[in-house]
């Protein structure tokens, strides 16, 4: 089966930064496409960043600057820097063996890891 399973959320200020990992597991295809999303209480989720195969990244307008997304080998990484309130929220990972952009159309989440940023 396959498996999704993020961390490193946490607790920080604003102005401060956090790395969220996804490891992905018993994905039998060829390497899946990734991405990561957000959702906050009462809110949509909403895509932040993708890569495809080859680790190529697509980033949603409203992160543009302050997010990095990275793929090796199994493991997906987000690095968000200068954290906002707003930041606030549950990070999923997403893969899928079919190119799904920024939808959340992923066959394939993780349980989330729960980024909350203070002012």
């Amino acid at each position: 089966d396959v498996q999704l399973v993020e961390s490193g959320g946490g607790s920080v200020q604003a102005g401060g930064s956090l790395r969220l990992s996804c490891v992905v597991s018993g994905f039998t295809e060829r390497a899946p496409y990734m991405a990561w999303f957000r959702q906050a209480p009462g809110k949509a989720r909403e895509g932040i960043a993708d890569v495809d195969r080859n680790g190529a990244p697509n980033y949603a307008n409203s992160v543009q600057g302050r997010f990095l997304i990275s793929k090796d080998k199994n493991t997906l990484s987000l690095e968000i820097k200068s954290l906002k309130p707003e930041d606030t929220a549950m990070y999923y990972c997403a893969a899928d063996g079919l190119y799904r952009g920024l939808t959340p159309e992923y066959r394939y989440w993780g349980q989330g890891t729960q980024v909350t940023v203070s002012s």
